[in-house]
């Protein structure tokens, strides 16, 4: 799993994050990874493959549907753009 080493962080911040951390009976550490948790994945965000399944239900998309898209597609590989 990977780590992450903060340098320079202000002592005030230091003993902020310890009185926070304790206010959630847990541990500086964990109280982190929490805060970085919720800033880089809020819980209303969007998550893609969530929408476009809402988005097929909704219209009524079946398994047949995709299948026949699937069979409709151009499965070669793309050619990349010539600029001239």
């Amino acid at each position: 799993m990977p780590a992450i080493t903060i340098r320079k962080l202000s002592e005030e911040t230091h003993r902020a994050l310890k009185a926070r951390a304790a206010q959630h009976n847990r541990s500086a550490e964990a109280e982190m990874r929490a805060i970085l948790e919720a800033a880089v994945r809020p819980e209303g965000r969007l998550r893609l493959g969530t929408a476009l399944s809402e988005i097929g239900r909704r219209i009524g998309l079946t398994n047949a549907d995709v299948e026949a898209l699937e069979r409709a597609r151009d499965s070669r590989p793309a050619q990349p753009m010539r600029i001239e």
